[in-house]
């Protein structure tokens, strides 16, 4: 006799949610619909703090300064540098006196639909997470009141913050991060063929890619997490890498949760290598054989997914049509 697993109590609430989880975003998605991937007719942002040009161009400016680091030399942009994706480019993020750090920098791409901001999600605001790195230690290591008198000192500061705050002119950390944050905000991925093809032009995309999407949408079950227009539902899995990082599960201590990161963009893709949250994937390649072979299999990882060589190249055919840079 076969037999059977007895689970805890406790672990049935994390299994049913898990499975919930899985189910609604399969059920969600009809691939014969390619409404699913229309595009955002706008960018959203918080009531409290509206779109306005003069918000984004100083939030633009605080992002390419220096200034937001301890030495001076450090500015957001030397990790989430735009002709990369707004990554680096590196296997894992470089910290302050080029200090290696644990996790690959992530994209910034389309951050205006995200409700939960780092690998771990443990921001649920662009506000929130804008100057976290500024004053974490090993990265930019800058004390904000620091960074406030450093700004205040600027004419050209304080008279920007004052156009794009006219009700709080003054200089602080809680203006700061809006600016940064509606800066961010407007990075949305440019169209590609792929939205050609949801738009209606059959001829968009090749042959190879329309196979990859079928695939991606269908048996290799790639849609269950990377769905909607931006290809990611914003939640957190455990994809089977083989490296020790916990993921979500330091930050909840639920064993649920460990291994988990959130679901990337799969938007931009060539300019962004190498993946992972560890990047220990140098190629798109490499990325869909690791789904197909090389996943290690946990408590609540997902399932392997049985692909030929042919198919796995229509998924990376189908992956390179949602660069803006691929014709």
């Amino acid at each position: 006799m076969t037999p059977r697993l007895a689970w805890p109590a406790s672990v049935w609430p994390m299994l049913v949610g898990a499975v919930t989880a899985v189910f609604l975003a399969q059920a969600a998605f009809s691939k014969d619909k390619l409404t699913d991937f229309d595009r955002p007719a706008a960018i959203p942002f918080p009531a409290e703090t509206p779109y306005t040009p003069e918000r984004a161009e100083l939030g633009r400016k605080l992002f390419f300064d220096p200034q937001l680091s301890a030495d001076g030399a450090t500015s957001c942009a030397a990790c989430h540098q735009p002709d990369k994706g707004f990554e680096d480019g590196q296997k894992t993020a470089a910290g302050l006196r080029g200090r290696t750090l644990e996790r690959h920098t992530p994209t910034l791409w389309n951050v205006a639909i995200q409700t939960a901001l780092f690998w771990d999600g443990r921001s649920h605001s662009l506000e929130d997470q804008a100057l976290r790195p500024v004053s974490n230690t090993v990265e930019m290591n800058l004390d904000l009141d620091r960074l406030v008198s450093r700004l205040s000192a600027e004419a050209e500061y304080v008279e920007a913050f004052a156009t794009a705050f006219p009700d709080t002119p003054a200089i602080s950390p809680d203006t700061i991060s809006r600016a940064i944050a509606t800066y961010e905000r407007t990075l949305i991925s440019p169209p590609s063929a792929f939205d050609a093809y949801v738009a209606g032009d059959a001829d968009a995309l090749s042959p190879a890619a329309k196979r990859g999407f079928e695939l991606f949408t269908g048996r290799a079950k790639c849609s269950t997490c990377h769905s909607g227009w931006a290809f990611t539902d914003g939640g957190f899995h455990d994809i089977g890498l083989t490296d020790d990082d916990l993921g979500r599960g330091a930050l909840t201590l639920r064993k649920f949760d460990e291994h988990r990161f959130r679901t990337p963009t799969l938007r931009e893709l060539t300019s962004r290598a190498p993946y992972m949250h560890d990047g220990s994937l140098a190629t798109l390649k490499a990325v869909v054989d690791h789904y197909a072979d090389h996943r290690k299999t946990r408590l609540f990882s997902l399932g392997p997914v049985k692909l030929s060589p042919e198919e796995r190249a229509d998924i990376v055919a189908f992956l390179l049509s949602l660069d803006s840079t691929v014709p």
